[in-house]
């Protein structure tokens, strides 16, 4: 009879489950995981809601995964072996075209994103390709490291815009990954200005020592913004929430000759006044997942620079994730971050 084991399966839309699976089975070039814990991410809500076109059904969600290699494989990176503590690179790229060759891989034309395209790490084992490690520091709780995979996204958007110390940066959404893009901005000796319609989350950054934000429900954003960059406006904006005003409003909170980030994944397109873009020479760059940032985020979190118990609002057990993806999908605005040990 084959082994089972338990794993957090999307039957369909609204109706996520504790269920067992078969164990999985590896190719030569992957490793086996004993997963220990992992991170609920705005993508599992969006699977779990049906608003997202890339999943498909039955699928096992997650892929903010931390484990020990249990079954080593071929193309580990050096210093990784078995019994180690890794994080996942959950972007599984093809190798073989263009963007791949120029190292680009994030913008694989095949990219297959774990716990979306394919079956994710909400269960006990799972197989990944042996490539795709990074070793973690011991020094985190087991409930904080998943983290650094939502952090590498906020990096990645500070990366793509070269963003600079001294710099002001305009961050619109103060989600998870917008408020650990505005801890980062603090790192590079950038100022951050966080913008969202959700009072709250602004005061909790500002607590966090984010000294400027916005609500455009309660004051002149374009105006505050203008002020606190003695007129200028924002040499870097990163659009976060995914909300359609947010990005057009990216153009109009860009200095001339600024550079912008969209990060966020809209549900439709956005019409944009384009002659901004020429008027102003802006330089808008897609930013897609993250590329060679675990690193960074990882030595982030271990010294503190971000306080990985600032971002977890709850921490959960395994069993108790259907409970919360239902309720973090009705009530977003009570979680930042919820992350589940085994």
């Amino acid at each position: 009879m084959t082994e089972q084991i338990k794993a957090i399966c999307l039957e369909k839309p609204n109706n996520v489950v504790v269920k067992e699976v078969p164990y999985p089975e590896k190719s030569d070039n992957d490793v086996l995981i004993q997963v220990e814990s992992m991170g609920i991410c705005g993508s599992d809500i969006g699977a779990y809601r049906g608003t997202n076109p890339l999943v498909t059904y039955p699928r096992i969600l997650g892929h903010e995964i931390v484990g020990r290699v249990i079954e080593s494989g071929i193309g580990m990176p050096d210093g990784v072996g078995v019994g180690d503590r890794v994080i996942v690179d959950p972007y599984v790229f093809c190798g073989q075209c263009y963007p791949c060759s120029i190292g680009r891989t994030n913008c694989c034309e095949s990219l297959k994103v774990i716990g979306v395209h394919i079956d994710g790490g909400m269960q006990e084992v799972i197989r990944h390709p042996a490539h795709l490690l990074t070793k973690v520091p011991d020094n985190l709780p087991i409930h904080q490291l998943p983290l650094a995979e939502p952090l590498t996204i906020a990096l990645h958007a500070l990366h793509r815009t070269t963003l600079k110390s001294g710099e002001h940066i305009v961050i619109i959404g103060a989600g998870a990954i917008g408020l650990m893009a505005a801890l980062a901005a603090v790192q590079y000796g950038a100022i951050p200005i966080l913008v969202d319609i959700l009072e709250q989350r602004l005061e909790y950054a500002k607590s966090l020592g984010i000294e400027h934000i916005v609500n455009p429900h309660k004051e002149d954003d374009i105006k505050r913004i203008k002020e606190i960059t003695s007129g200028r406006m924002a040499e870097v904006v990163m659009e976060a929430s995914g909300a359609n005003i947010s990005i057009k409003n990216t153009l109009h909170y860009a200095s001339f000759a600024g550079r912008i980030a969209l990060t966020g994944w809209p549900k439709t397109e956005t019409p944009l006044p384009t002659n901004l873009i020429t008027f102003k020479e802006l330089n808008i760059y897609g930013s897609r997942t993250s590329k060679g940032e675990f690193e960074e985020a990882l030595d982030m979190l271990s010294t503190n620079k971000i306080n990985a118990s600032h971002i977890i609002t709850k921490c959960i057990k395994f069993e108790e994730i259907p409970s919360f993806i239902s309720d973090l999908s009705d009530h977003p605005e009570n979680y930042l971050k919820i992350n589940a040990v085994f």
